[in-house]
């Protein structure tokens, strides 16, 4: 395996940092993965998925959203919008630059900005979601009564995500609120694998099953049994890769063999 580190120019005029994981030998396919929410593509998960991936023979860019990680830009100027648009900006620059991603998947709100993109992203022949809210909007609930009530007098508030802090405007609360992503769902028209831990306490199962109901065929489930919601044990995060290699022979890479 080879890690090439990239700098990708995204619409808004920053940079995205982001890694092209390479396996030694010939690749199956080309993988775009979106980060979970305020995580980064170098956190535990992302990067032991993407070297699952590699081993199973597949090429992975994994990026860090604007205002994340060693993305320029600065977190509380993000929304939800520009998490699509940063998913947009990366598969880009895979077209223009190595093979537009066959396979796009995303880790939490993540999974979610690959969906509401997925009308952007021509070439893709599959999606898979991991522990994905159905609707952006759950991030509300994330944030919590107290500080939504302190953004919505003052503007913007520290919030603690995660155990880390994070300033949050307005901007995002309303952003939010804009998008209707099942009714993107309801028009994807390609496979898409959902995985969801039946107990996540960040997202509920609820949202899996809702995706899941407004997914046409081919669509398929994957429990991920007793994992946590930011995949931290690193069986359950090469149970994900390996699950995802055998889905994608099928549905993916099928295409090219007949």
């Amino acid at each position: 395996m080879k890690t090439i580190p990239i700098q990708i120019p995204a619409s808004s005029g920053i940079s995205l940092a982001a890694r092209l994981d390479l396996p030694d030998e010939a690749y199956r396919a080309t993988v775009l993965f979106a980060h979970c929410f305020t995580c980064g593509k170098d956190v535990l998960a992302a990067s032991r998925i993407a070297r699952g991936l590699v081993a199973q023979g597949f090429a992975v860019l994994r990026f860090d959203f604007a205002g994340i990680g060693a993305s320029e830009g600065e977190f509380a100027d993000t929304n939800f919008s520009s998490n699509i648009q940063d998913v947009v900006d990366a598969a880009d620059w895979l077209r223009t630059h190595h093979q537009a991603p066959a396979l796009v998947m995303g880790h939490s709100l993540g999974g979610t900005a690959i969906l509401a993109a997925s009308s952007r992203l021509p070439e893709a022949r599959g999606y898979v979601t991991i522990g994905s809210p159905s609707d952006p909007r759950h991030m509300l609930e994330l944030i919590g009564p107290a500080s939504l009530q302190v953004i919505e007098q003052e503007g913007a508030a520290d919030v603690n995500l995660e155990g880390r802090i994070f300033h949050i405007r307005k901007q995002f609360l309303n952003d939010v609120q804009e998008h209707q992503v099942l009714h993107q769902v309801r028009r994807l028209q390609k496979p898409l694998l959902i995985m969801h831990a039946p107990d996540d306490h960040t997202v509920p199962i609820e949202h899996a099953s809702a995706l899941f109901q407004a997914a046409a065929h081919p669509k398929s489930f994957i429990s991920l049994g007793q994992a946590d919601h930011l995949v931290t044990n690193k069986v359950d995060a090469e149970f994900i890769a390996e699950m995802i290699a055998a889905w994608s022979r099928h549905y993916i890479e099928r295409r090219d063999e007949e």
